[in-house]
C-alpha cells in the first residue's frame, strides 16, 4: 500500500498551470480538498469494520489483499484511474480529471454495494464525503478550464455480487482500492500546496 509521502515541488508545470496553482482561490480549494481526502482516509477503517463481517479473512491492511486483486475484475470492479503528483509527464489537467473520474467511480461502487448491506450508515457517510471532495476537485477543474464547461461522465458500474460473500468481497476490495486512491490524492494535493514549499524554505 502506498504511503502518504512528501512530493517534490511543482517545477515542471506550464506557465499557465503554475500561475493558477499559486492563485489564492486555487490554494484554498487545494486545502479544502486535502482536508476532505484525509477525512475519507481516516473514516475508511471504521467503515470497513461496520460492513465487513469476515474480518479474519478480509482485513483492510493485509498482504493477503493482493491475492484477492484478480477477483476484482470478475466481480466487475474497474481499474482505478492513476493519480500522481503533477510533473512534466503528468499534467494538472490529467491529475484533476483522473481524481474526478476516480471519485465518481468509487461513489457509484459504494452506492451499488450499499444496497446489499445490512449496516450501511458508515458507507453513506463516506459517500457524502466523497461527494464533497468531488465538488472541490470540479471547482479546480473549472478554474483550469475557464472557457469551457467541465463535464465528467462516469462509466456505469455493474457488479456481479449474487451471494453474501461476493457482497462482502466487493465492499472490501472497494474500500482497499479507495484507501490507496485516497493516499494518491493526498500526495498529489500536497504537491500542489504552495504552503508546503514555504514551510520547507523557512
Amino acid at each position: 500500500m502506498a504511503s502518504i509521502g512528501r512530493s517534490a515541488p511543482l517545477q515542471q508545470q506550464t506557465p499557465k498551470s503554475s500561475a493558477l496553482v499559486e492563485d489564492p482561490d486555487f490554494q484554498e480549494l487545494v486545502e479544502r480538498s486535502r482536508s476532505l481526502a484525509l477525512k475519507i482516509l481516516q473514516s475508511i477503517p471504521d467503515t470497513h469494520k461496520s460492513c465487513i463481517h469476515s474480518q479474519n479473512t478480509l482485513q483492510l491492511n493485509s498482504p493477503d489483499n493482493l491475492r484477492f486483486e484478480f477477483m476484482a475484475n470478475s466481480i466487475g470492479i474497474p481499474p482505478t484511474p492513476v493519480v500522481t503528483p503533477v510533473s512534466e509527464n503528468f499534467s494538472l489537467n490529467t491529475s484533476l480529471k483522473n481524481m474526478s473520474e476516480g471519485l465518481h467511480q468509487f461513489s457509484a461502487l459504494l452506492s451499488t454495494i450499499s444496497e446489499r448491506l445490512q449496516n450501511k450508515n458508515k458507507v453513506v457517510e463516506l459517500m457524502s464525503d466523497i461527494k464533497d471532495l468531488t465538488i472541490q476537485i470540479n471547482k479546480m477543474q473549472k478554474m483550469l478550464h475557464r472557457d469551457s464547461v467541465v463535464q465528467s461522465t462516469p462509466a456505469p458500474v455493474s457488479l456481479h455480487i449474487d451471494g453474501h460473500y461476493e457482497v462482502q468481497l466487493a465492499a472490501h476490495l472497494t474500500l482497499v482500492k479507495l484507501q490507496s486512491f485516497g493516499q494518491d490524492i493526498v500526495r498529489c494535493l500536497r504537491s500542489l500546496d504552495c504552503s508546503e514549499d514555504e514551510n520547507t524554505e523557512s
